[in-house]
């Protein structure tokens, strides 16, 4: 059975946003009891990443680690078309993911105790 479904979600900007409820809802909707949950962004500049969920310390340095490794407004980068942190976003994106594939039992995400998306 294949189920598919698409999430339209806002943002405010840069940052860490857990969307591990959203997708949860629609494995549970999906009546899909044992299978694969495949989550895909398309965007250039957004990413998904599966990470500790528990101590919202752990989002924000995984931020200030990206600001720092691929800096916003460096002179190594010529496209700056949509601002100065245009091309380190599209970079951020490409060092995590684009796509997750995550274990479904009895209509759940089987993730870790602390994982979220």
């Amino acid at each position: 059975m294949a189920y598919q479904e698409q999430l339209d979600l806002l943002t405010a900007g840069r940052g860490t946003y857990n969307i591990t409820k959203d997708v949860q809802k629609v494995v549970a909707a999906s009546n899909v009891i044992t299978g694969l949950c495949h989550v895909f962004v398309k965007h250039t500049s957004a990413s998904l990443i599966l990470c500790e969920n528990a101590d919202p310390t752990v989002r924000s340095d995984l931020e200030r680690f990206m600001i720092n490794l691929v800096p916003d407004g460096s002179p190594l980068f010529r496209h700056i078309d949509e601002g100065d942190d245009d091309m380190p976003a599209h970079i951020r994106s490409i060092l995590t993911n684009m796509d997750l594939t995550l274990p479904v039992n009895h209509r759940m995400l089987k993730l870790g105790t602390w994982q979220g998306i």
